[in-house]
Protein backbone atom coordinates (compact mmCIF):
# COMPACT_ATOMS: atom_id res chain seq x y z
CA UNK A 1 0.00 0.00 0.00
CA UNK A 2 2.63 2.04 0.85
CA UNK A 3 4.12 1.70 -2.92
CA UNK A 4 0.38 3.43 -4.42
CA UNK A 5 0.86 6.55 -1.97
CA UNK A 6 4.36 7.63 -2.62
CA UNK A 7 6.01 8.29 -6.08
CA UNK A 8 9.75 7.08 -6.11
CA UNK A 9 11.35 10.34 -4.10
CA UNK A 10 8.23 10.22 -1.23
CA UNK A 11 6.42 12.54 -3.32
CA UNK A 12 2.54 11.90 -4.28
CA UNK A 13 2.23 9.50 -7.46
CA UNK A 14 0.66 9.77 -10.45
CA UNK A 15 -2.80 8.65 -9.15
CA UNK A 16 -2.88 12.40 -7.53
CA UNK A 17 -4.24 13.55 -11.14
CA UNK A 18 -6.97 11.50 -10.68
CA UNK A 19 -8.59 13.55 -8.13
CA UNK A 20 -8.13 16.08 -10.06
CA UNK A 21 -10.45 14.46 -12.77
CA UNK A 22 -12.77 13.17 -10.03
CA UNK A 23 -13.69 16.84 -8.90
CA UNK A 24 -14.00 18.07 -12.33
CA UNK A 25 -16.39 15.30 -12.59
CA UNK A 26 -18.39 16.37 -9.70
CA UNK A 27 -18.35 19.62 -10.36
CA UNK A 28 -19.18 19.37 -14.23
CA UNK A 29 -22.42 17.28 -12.77
CA UNK A 30 -23.49 19.63 -10.14
CA UNK A 31 -23.59 21.99 -13.29
CA UNK A 32 -25.46 20.39 -15.07
CA UNK A 33 -28.00 19.54 -12.62
CA UNK A 34 -28.59 22.66 -11.58
CA UNK A 35 -29.04 24.01 -15.76
CA UNK A 36 -31.33 21.25 -15.61
CA UNK A 37 -33.52 22.20 -12.91
CA UNK A 38 -33.16 25.36 -10.39
CA UNK A 39 -31.58 27.79 -12.82
CA UNK A 40 -33.79 26.77 -15.90
CA UNK A 41 -35.73 29.62 -14.63
CA UNK A 42 -39.72 29.84 -15.11
CA UNK A 43 -40.24 26.43 -16.06
CA UNK A 44 -38.78 24.43 -13.45
CA UNK A 45 -39.97 20.92 -12.82
CA UNK A 46 -41.91 21.79 -9.70
CA UNK A 47 -43.07 25.25 -11.36
CA UNK A 48 -45.68 25.14 -13.54
CA UNK A 49 -44.96 27.43 -17.09
CA UNK A 50 -46.94 30.60 -16.36
CA UNK A 51 -49.73 30.62 -19.27
CA UNK A 52 -48.88 34.36 -20.96
CA UNK A 53 -51.58 33.77 -22.86
CA UNK A 54 -54.31 34.31 -20.29
CA UNK A 55 -56.98 36.45 -20.39
CA UNK A 56 -55.94 38.20 -17.07
CA UNK A 57 -52.53 38.65 -18.39
CA UNK A 58 -53.08 39.92 -21.57
CA UNK A 59 -55.04 42.87 -19.88
CA UNK A 60 -52.35 43.37 -17.47
CA UNK A 61 -49.43 43.72 -19.34
CA UNK A 62 -52.39 46.10 -21.46
CA UNK A 63 -52.63 48.12 -18.51
CA UNK A 64 -48.70 48.57 -17.65
CA UNK A 65 -47.91 49.20 -20.86
CA UNK A 66 -50.56 52.03 -21.37
CA UNK A 67 -52.98 51.05 -24.12
CA UNK A 68 -55.71 50.82 -21.57
CA UNK A 69 -56.81 53.38 -18.90
CA UNK A 70 -57.76 52.72 -15.13
CA UNK A 71 -61.45 52.78 -16.10
CA UNK A 72 -61.06 50.81 -18.70
CA UNK A 73 -59.13 48.24 -17.02
CA UNK A 74 -61.46 47.82 -14.14
CA UNK A 75 -64.39 47.37 -16.47
CA UNK A 76 -62.64 44.47 -18.35
CA UNK A 77 -61.75 43.11 -15.29
CA UNK A 78 -65.04 42.69 -14.14
CA UNK A 79 -66.49 41.04 -17.35
CA UNK A 80 -63.45 38.39 -17.10
CA UNK A 81 -64.59 37.75 -13.49
CA UNK A 82 -68.50 37.05 -14.23
CA UNK A 83 -66.83 35.06 -17.11
CA UNK A 84 -64.64 33.19 -15.72
CA UNK A 85 -66.31 32.84 -12.34
CA UNK A 86 -64.01 34.41 -9.96
CA UNK A 87 -65.31 36.80 -7.28
CA UNK A 88 -64.95 40.26 -7.40
CA UNK A 89 -62.77 42.22 -5.34
CA UNK A 90 -65.59 44.18 -3.70
CA UNK A 91 -64.95 48.00 -3.45
CA UNK A 92 -64.20 48.39 -7.09
CA UNK A 93 -65.44 51.01 -9.17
Amino acid sequence: MQTLAHFGDGGPGPWILLFRLLWAAVIVGAVTLLRRTVWRGRSGPWRPAADDNSPLTVLGNRFASGEIDEDEYWRRLSVLDEQLGRKGKGGAA
